[in-house]
């Protein structure tokens, strides 16, 4: 039985199809920069704003028509939930799909009920993974939902939290790993504070550290060889996140001997909550080697929280695709679609519509990408910005053969500084357009 009788699998059609339920830009075989484009998107659908999520907001309750569910919270009800949802992975042709521990399987009245809950609904994980090729990109656990963490997790005052925190991701890697997960995710949705008048701050992050070496013990001792992504956010539900962007996690990785075990997946949205672009939190993870995974939203600039939509702006996933290409691909990660349907789109088909919008969004936004480095343009234009530095003094600077006296006497004989040529960033932006204008 069919949960979706009306929709095909979906197909690429190309840039002049009027169809709503067929690709425009993602053609999964398509060869870019050598690889097709399924192997560089690597698209990956979620599980709890696509089959959890029931649209209720804080003034009001769900509107979501989910016809397969019953509504109960029961483990026959995510049994057959799983079945639904890979149905709607493999008609969108997703690869991959992610998961919290709580998505999947109830929470039971003890952690020995919600590990068995969990065990029994990855059986059928198992055996849709088997019957359709579709892949775990990545698991987690859920450990903000629920009011034993009002005051944290691993970061909690309490200890007891602190050990029951280790026994859900200790179940949670076990799934993930005999799934085949190839990453598995910490969010740390309420690992920070909302007052530093009660918080012993080095306290917290000594803790969390100590959490994240025992999952790479653990890791190890289960032979779980995935990669382990930290996904930074700023603020919400808590007013400061000690994950808080892409800079933050990585002095917390050197400062506490984890840089070795741990990369980013970055989110759009919490990228802007941080007060940055996209762009800059890809560019930061990927030169200091540590670009694991995206998801792929966006949020509304005239709202301040994380709203979780579905990104289609080409200027957005133009740029975020230049800086994956740039910094050698995603890895073991993907584009996963941490985004969810509007409230008011509340029909199952819309499910569909989302998905496809974003997925040729991304499958544009990495032509744009691609056709920009092979023109050179924006290439050549900062190589030539930095070329002060390729020869001469800027060289020597660079290779530690000189200090401030030589500076000094450099500058002394010189007597000022060669011109500043011009940014050209209009130019730019321009450049940026023509590319647009011509995939």
């Amino acid at each position: 039985m069919t949960a979706f009788p009306d929709v095909p699998v979906i197909q690429y059609e190309g840039p002049q199809s009027d169809n709503p339920l067929a690709f425009r830009w993602y053609n999964p075989e398509e060869v870019v920069e050598g690889k097709t484009m399924r192997e560089h998107l690597r698209f990956s659908i979620v599980y709890w704003h696509t089959f959890r999520g029931t649209g209720s907001d804080p003034f009001g309750p769900g509107t979501a028509l989910r016809p397969w569910d019953d509504g109960s919270e029961s483990v026959d009800n995510a049994k057959k939930r799983a079945v639904v949802a890979f149905e709607l992975f493999t008609k969108l042709q997703a690869p991959y799909y992610a998961f919290h521990d709580r998505d999947v399987a109830p929470e039971g009245g003890s952690l020995a009920e919600s590990h068995a809950n969990l065990d029994a609904v990855a059986d059928v994980l198992a055996e849709q993974q088997q019957s359709t090729g579709v892949k775990l990109l990545w698991g987690t656990a859920n450990m903000f939902s629920n009011p034993r963490f009002m005051h944290g997790a691993a970061t909690s005052c309490n200890a007891d939290v602190f050990a029951y925190c280790a026994g859900q991701v200790k179940k949670a890697l076990e799934v993930t790993h005999r799934l085949g997960g190839e990453n598995y995710v910490f969010w740390g949705g309420r690992e920070g504070y909302q007052n530093l008048y009660n918080t012993d701050m080095k306290r917290e992050l000594d803790h969390l550290a100590k959490f994240f070496h025992m999952a790479v013990d653990y890791a190890k001792e289960i032979g779980f060889k995935g990669q382990f992504l930290i996904e930074p956010k700023p603020k919400e539900p808590t007013k400061h996140q000690y994950d808080s962007d892409a800079a933050a996690c990585m002095n917390f990785l050197r400062s506490y001997g984890l840089e070795d075990h741990f990369k980013l997946n970055l989110e759009t949205n919490h990228a802007t909550l941080a007060g940055h672009t996209m762009m800059h939190e890809l560019d930061y993870a990927g030169m200091q080697g540590a670009l694991g995974s995206i998801d792929a939203n966006t949020g509304d600039m005239l709202l301040g929280w994380d709203t979780d939509q579905f990104g289609t702006d080409y200027y957005l996933t133009a740029q975020t695709m230049l800086m994956i290409l740039k910094h050698g691909g995603l890895g073991s990660g993907g584009v996963n679609f941490d985004a969810k349907v509007r409230r008011e789109s509340h029909e199952p088909i819309d499910l569909f519509y989302a998905h496809i919008g974003s997925m040729d969004a991304y499958a544009k936004g990495l032509k744009i990408a691609a056709a920009i480095r092979e023109s050179g343009e924006l290439c050549d234009f900062v190589k030539n910005r930095y070329a002060s530095w390729d020869e001469g003094i800027g060289a020597k600077i660079e290779s530690g053969n000189v200090g401030f006296a030589e500076l000094e006497k450099y500058m002394l004989d010189k007597g000022e500084v060669t011109a500043n040529a011009s940014g050209r960033q209009e130019m730019l932006e321009n450049l940026f357009n023509k590319h647009i204008d011509r995939v």
